[in-house]
């Protein structure tokens, strides 16, 4: 049993049978999530995960419930994962074992629906700044890239738009001799930093999101969380949720973890607990 912990305004705590429940096959791990707060808080509805994290705490085994409902009892998996693919080498520390659970209430997964505005455009109009991008000729700030290209730029601009890049070119500046800043930027092809470029010039869509799959968007998704373009994010994960499917969710699923997109994360969710076949059955505390 684990300690409890809070979500959605309840207490809950993991109920794990390492070698099943009693009166089972003996050959799985059971694990259950249990509503601890009944008295104090009332009935819950709820979806949740659970996760058996390996030694470097990264999730292995995954499975995903539906909207349940509890009264001071509990959901779960009567076979979680079998006996024989519980490597102990791989999973367990101190002979401790590692499980990650998310759980969501429903007025979470309500809220997790809503995808917040994007943010006003940054209004460039009248001004022929697409030409400018490549304009050496009033560029301040020449950009080395990692495979030997380099791209002019504006100061004012890249200020303006990214707290990131406003921070590097500070720096550039305390360590320049001249008025002509150089910035180096080793983790992005050429072709990745030109669409960046535009996209902060002029608030034009990265070709890449046409298709929004995770692939395609997975280096414009990397650009924005890199330099803080909180827009060009959302218009990242706006295009992926509105395409996930079976062939996407676990690519997507792994974008959003890695980039930080609790959006993103809980459309993933949603998609696989509607999806996802489950052999669940309740169990009632008076079992414990």
């Amino acid at each position: 049993m684990s300690s409890p912990f809070g979500a959605g305004g309840h207490d809950w705590f993991i109920k794990c049978y390492p070698n099943g429940v009693p009166g089972g096959a003996g050959n799985h791990m059971s694990l259950f999530l249990m509503h601890d707060s009944h008295a104090k808080t009332g009935d819950a509805t709820a979806a949740y995960k659970m996760s058996i994290l390996d030694k470097a705490l990264k999730p292995s085994c995954t499975k995903f419930e539906h909207e349940r409902h509890f009264r001071g009892d509990g959901w779960g998996w009567t076979e979680f994962m079998g006996l024989q693919d519980l490597d102990r080498d791989k999973y367990l520390v101190e002979d401790c074992l590692s499980i990650l659970c998310d759980v969501i209430t429903a007025d979470g997964l309500r809220a997790a629906a809503e995808q917040p505005p994007p943010p006003p455009p940054f209004d460039l109009r009248g001004l022929q700044l697409v030409e400018a991008i490549w304009n050496r000729e009033t560029a301040d700030v020449t950009i080395h890239l990692g495979d030997g290209e380099t791209i002019a730029a504006h100061r004012w601009v890249l200020e303006a738009r990214s707290p990131v890049l406003k921070a590097d070119l500070a720096l550039a500046s305390n360590n320049a001799t001249a008025d002509h800043l150089r910035l180096l930027v080793n983790d992005m092809d050429a072709d990745v930093y030109k669409s960046l470029l535009r996209f902060i010039y002029t608030d034009s869509q990265p070709p890449e999101l046409e298709t929004a799959s995770p692939k395609n968007v997975e280096r414009p998704l990397y650009a924005a969380d890199r330099f803080q373009l909180e827009k060009l994010k959302l218009l990242c994960v706006e295009g992926l949720c509105k395409k996930i499917d079976a062939s996407s969710v676990a690519a997507a699923l792994a974008l959003a973890e890695r980039h930080g997109c609790p959006t993103l994360r809980e459309a993933c969710w949603q998609f696989l607990v509607k999806n996802t076949p489950t052999h669940e059955q309740p169990i009632s505390t008076n079992v414990f």
